[in-house]
């Protein structure tokens, strides 16, 4: 009999559908070749599919891959795991989702205000700001940092942040993953906004990024003095991620919701 596999579209990051970032979430039985993942991830053509695989002692190994790889660290497949997880009985809301990733062990927990997920702290270091990224962005930036995956820069308002129309072409030579863009906000509703590009994966600009987020709240924390923090990505769909300090770990906060349901053929 030829298996099939469980298969999910979840809005990460959302409180309601079409909102947020979508991610895939494919259950396997257990661990696929790398290669076969990545065709999956390509047919999806989202920004991140995750796939999950049970572990004897209850935790998940979780492997993440956009249209054109895998990466190290995915935080709206990670939250939308663990809402599928809790969603068709695979764990019990009262359960910790643990996942082993290539960041290591990270874990979410299910809360009435949302999924909270424990991350690696990701602050980025101050760097000379390359040509390219200068070019590629149109502008003078207040800040340039850069961690282990991504630009991280700082401009001078919200306005400059929403409006902004990246070269793709010229943000796609930089080594790195991608490019954040900040600014602290305007409003009060939340801190500080931002939006993510990551054109060298496939993704142009990405609606909503956890894992942008453990270099942003280490960022504004230690600018605005707060240890707890809402973050708004500007993006089409946008969506909000709270965060939180935790020592030498980030804690973003977010909700999601199913899209779609149905049935992979490997």
């Amino acid at each position: 009999m030829k298996m099939s596999y469980p298969l999910y579209i979840v809005d990460a990051f959302a409180s309601e559908r079409y909102k947020g970032n979508p991610a895939a979430v494919c259950m396997l039985s257990e661990p696929g070749e790398a290669e076969w993942m990545q065709l999956v991830a390509a047919e999806m053509n989202l920004s991140e599919t995750a796939f999950a695989v049970p572990e004897e002692d209850g935790s998940w190994g979780l492997r993440w891959f956009t249209p054109e790889g895998e990466v190290d660290l995915c935080g709206h497949a990670t939250l939308a795991t663990a809402h599928a997880l809790w969603e068709t009985g695979r764990l019990e809301r009262q359960e910790e989702a643990r996942f082993h990733t290539k960041s290591g062990l990270l874990t979410a927990r299910w809360t009435k205000t949302g999924i909270l997920m424990d991350f690696p702290d990701e602050r980025p270091l101050p760097v000379h700001a390359p040509e390219d990224l200068l070019q590629g962005l149109g502008l003078i930036p207040r800040y340039v940092g850069l961690n282990r995956m991504d630009y991280l820069v700082e401009v001078d308002s919200e306005e400059t942040v929403r409006s902004l129309r990246p070269d793709f072409m010229m943000l796609a030579r930089l080594p790195v993953r991608g490019v954040i863009v900040t600014s602290r906000a305007e409003g009060g509703e939340y801190d500080f906004v931002s939006r993510a590009f990551y054109p060298a994966t496939g993704t142009n600009e990405d609606p909503v990024t956890g894992s942008a987020h453990c270099a942003l709240a280490p960022y504004w924390a230690k600018r605005l003095r707060k240890s707890a923090l809402t973050g708004y990505q500007a993006s089409k769909r946008g969506g909000l991620v709270h965060v939180q300090i935790h020592e030498e770990r980030i804690l973003l906060t977010g909700q999601a919701i199913t899209v779609l349901r149905g049935e992979l053929e490997p």
